[in-house]
């Protein structure tokens, strides 16, 4: 019989404010700093704010004019390289100390480690192990971290989440007793790993506000209400977690995709997205051809500027620590994915596909504010697809292209080479070409 295994669940605090506080000889739990662009402007959202901030009032996610006047604190430009570049050596440090076979990264600044075999090769108990650890980054990098503990992935999880929050040492741990005795009347229920404000609002429907409830449901509404998911949130309100770290690793999805999406920087109109869309799309093929990939199926999804009546009819505001959204109402978008009748890599192609999607789908007479794309159902280029009426030479022509356009940007960057559309007033491929997960680097 298998033994019971116990992880741990380790988060950086403040991740990216405290790798800026300690860029500036700062102390991150001591320094009142914020992570934003004030550049874009006091609407901007701040993505980090240090501890001492959190303890003075200051939320998560806010925005820079939600912060009180009258408060000092150092705004710090986003530089999302810098944090790639000390998560990664945050884990080198954990290499040092477990196999990577045993880690899961879950975030940039939040990881799972099965310690089951460790505390009898290092003779620590899981405390003391995690301990270790959290020393180990804080000394080699200035970093603080908070730990969860637990006999399977989901208890470590919440017991980082909710436990090691009120903890004075910054460690939370949970078993079967103690997470039924701690967790189960806890509320709100979005504080539960994945539960968030859409299950909370159909379990309202039952009366039903903690994990508590859960478990006195009749099984069979749950099934009703949620399909085949009312077995993980069964399981979960009982602490159960059949997954591991092992299994995680060895999941392979039957269909894999490809997806670009970004936010544009102001309503945008039906030819300034669909030259945006332009540029995406030719992003996306370069790296269809990249990793020898075709696809058959497209995907397409804009989201509109809100007017004033949708925005008065949307749903409640939900703060859930990354920012508050609205959940519920009208979200007013256009789009749709569609099965296209031959696996391709040709930029040509995809992009026509994709542009009659929009035509078919997208109000001309609508604002945008967000688009994305996708290609799906994706196979070794090798399975392309050739019919009598394909121009062999002209694909091959354009696969060469692509190939060497490449090899260009692989050498000289992103920028070095570009399609004149990217010139154009309102395109953003430059600019995003500059960009590390959506900001500048």
């Amino acid at each position: 019989m298998e033994c019971e295994r116990t992880y741990v669940c380790i988060d950086l605090k403040s991740f990216y404010a405290s790798v800026e506080c300690v860029a500036r000889g700062l102390d991150p739990m001591e320094a009142m700093l914020v992570v934003a662009d004030p550049t874009r402007s006091e609407m901007t959202i701040c993505l980090a704010v240090s501890p001492a901030m959190k303890a003075a009032g200051v939320r998560n996610r806010c925005r820079l004019y939600e912060i009180p006047s009258g408060m000092e604190f150092i705004t710090a430009k986003p530089r999302m390289k810098k944090y790639m570049e000390a998560s990664a050596e945050i884990y080198a440090t954990y290499l040092r100390y477990v196999s990577p076979e045993d880690i899961h990264p879950y975030s940039i600044d939040e990881c799972f480690i099965d310690a089951t075999p460790y505390l009898e090769l290092y003779d620590l108990t899981a405390r003391e192990f995690a301990d270790t650890l959290r020393a180990a980054v804080k000394a080699e990098t200035g970093i603080p971290a908070t730990v969860g503990i637990g006999p399977n992935l989901f208890l470590a999880k919440v017991a980082l989440d909710i436990s090691a929050k009120h903890a004075p040492d910054g460690v939370g741990e949970l078993g079967e007793r103690s997470f039924r005795e701690q967790i189960w009347r806890h509320r709100p229920i979005t504080d539960i790993w994945n539960i968030g404000p859409g299950i909370a609002r159909r379990l309202a429907k039952y009366r039903v506000f903690d994990l508590a409830g859960v478990t006195e449901m009749d099984p069979d509404v749950l099934y009703d209400e949620f399909g085949v998911n009312a077995e993980y949130l069964i399981d979960h309100a009982w602490g159960v977690e059949p997954c591991t770290i092992a299994e995680i690793k060895a999941y392979e999805p039957e269909t894999t995709s490809l997806m670009n999406g970004q936010i544009l920087p102001c309503g945008y109109n039906f030819d300034d997205t669909l030259m945006v869309m332009r540029e995406m799309t030719d992003d996306l093929v370069l790296d269809l051809v990249g990793k020898r990939l075709v696809t058959d199926h497209i995907s397409l999804h804009v989201s509109y500027a809100r007017s004033q009546d949708e925005r008065e009819e949307a749903g409640e505001a939900f703060e859930g620590g990354h920012g508050t959204r609205r959940i519920g109402g009208s979200h007013p978008h256009g789009g749709g994915s569609r099965k296209i009748p031959e696996r391709t890599n040709s930029f040509a192609k995809l992009y026509g596909y994709l542009e009659a999607l929009y035509r078919e789908t997208v109000d001309p007479a609508r604002t945008m504010r967000k688009i994305s794309i996708g290609f799906g159902n994706l196979v070794d280029e090798d399975l392309a697809s050739v019919d009598l009426f394909t121009d062999v030479a002209a694909a091959e022509r354009e696969h060469r292209r692509q190939k060497a356009v490449l090899a260009v940007k692989e050498k000289f960057g992103k920028n070095a080479l570009i399609k004149g559309v990217s010139l154009k007033e309102h395109a953003l491929g430059r600019e995003r070409n500059e960009m590390v997960g959506g900001h500048h680097g």
